[in-house]
């Protein structure tokens, strides 16, 4: 019954999103705010299939086997990522390129949260003419790669599934932690 009754939930509060976004005013802050909510709305419906892990994998994200953490400030995690590629340079709020789960305590996975990566055209560092925004939010960066080959690159991470007390777009979630032992291990030079 659970599981029946999560889809209800789920388009029950999608629902409730875009009807909040409906009424702003003509304003440009009220229609781009009202535009945000329901760019929200719109991601929190086009994810909800992927609480469900099989979901994600099925639809081509890879999960990586290690838990990400905040190794500088300790402010938190992201949980096990797992990235579509195809998305990548995705604007669309139905098309993240990366999902973010957390162990669920019962050997499985809890989906907790998005993120959108977008390259930078120029790939230099010290220029950000091209940063987007998407729910009435720029972009983080530009930034480094994370891996050999990820090329320099803005992102946006959106906690959906599990609140961050620091901020919807923060990048690492103190909610979110890696169990002991499930982290990438440290390389050491």
């Amino acid at each position: 019954m659970a599981r029946r009754l999560t889809p209800a939930l789920i388009a029950a509060a999608s629902l409730a999103l875009a009807a909040v976004a409906a009424p702003t005013a003509s304003a440009d802050h009220g229609q781009a705010t009202g535009r945000a909510l329901a760019d929200r709305a719109t991601a929190y419906g086009a994810t909800a299939k992927y609480q469900v892990h099989a979901n994600a994998v099925a639809d081509g994200y890879v999960p990586d086997k290690y838990c990400v953490f905040d190794r500088v400030g300790r402010t938190g995690a992201l949980g096990y990522p797992h990235f579509n590629h195809k998305y990548d340079n995705s604007v669309d709020p139905t098309k993240p390129a990366a999902l973010y789960y957390e162990d669920d305590g019962r050997g499985g996975k809890r989906l907790v949260g998005v993120q959108w990566l977008v390259y930078d055209r120029d790939q230099k560092l010290t220029t950000d003419d091209d940063r987007p925004t998407m729910f009435g939010t720029a972009f983080k960066g530009p930034k480094p790669g994370n891996f050999p080959g990820q090329p320099v690159h803005y992102a946006l991470h959106l906690w959906l599934w599990k609140k961050n007390p620091r901020g919807l777009h923060e990048t690492f979630n103190p909610a979110v932690a890696c169990l002991p032992g499930t982290t990438r291990p440290q390389v050491v030079s």
